[in-house]
């Protein structure tokens, strides 16, 4: 990895419903993204619960494995073990929630009735082509699904 430059992260913990002798095990996952668009599958790895421990873990193990230019801009779900490790062992790589897990969060939140709607209305927000879209995307749709 150390002629690379990756400038996206994508990562997630993979929880499975087999059981395992502990259940609190799952798998961690690192996607990486170069300045040209290739993606790769840079770790897969054993976590407990997406743990902060976890997480610093497989990172420092990414670095000791040559990426150690800072990614632009790591993308996860809101495991905070995630967060917590990123700038210990990559300290300007900024975060971004991941829009999936943003938009499941929502929906859940909404009458079952009122969700696919509303999800056309989030897909607006994060598909906008400028920020100012994006903006007014936002703005309707709090209008529209505050009271709900």
């Amino acid at each position: 990895m150390s002629n690379r430059r990756y400038v996206y992260l994508w990562v997630d913990g993979i929880h499975f419903g087999v059981r395992l002798e502990d259940a609190a095990q799952c798998i961690l996952v690192v996607i990486g993204a170069t300045a040209d668009g290739k993606k790769e599958l840079l770790a897969l790895a054993d976590g407990y619960r997406e743990s902060e421990p976890s997480w610093r873990e497989v990172l420092l193990d990414l670095k000791a494995r040559g990426l150690t230019l800072d990614p632009h801009l790591a993308i996860g779900d809101g495991a905070l073990g995630f967060w917590k490790a990123l700038p210990q062992v990559y300290g300007t790589t900024r975060g971004q929630r991941c829009w999936v897990h943003k938009t499941a969060n929502v929906l859940n939140k909404l009458p079952k009735s009122q969700q696919p709607k509303a999800k056309a209305a989030l897909h607006e927000i994060w598909m906008a082509a400028t920020r100012q879209e994006a903006e007014n995307a936002f703005d309707h749709f709090v209008e529209v699904y505050r009271p709900k």
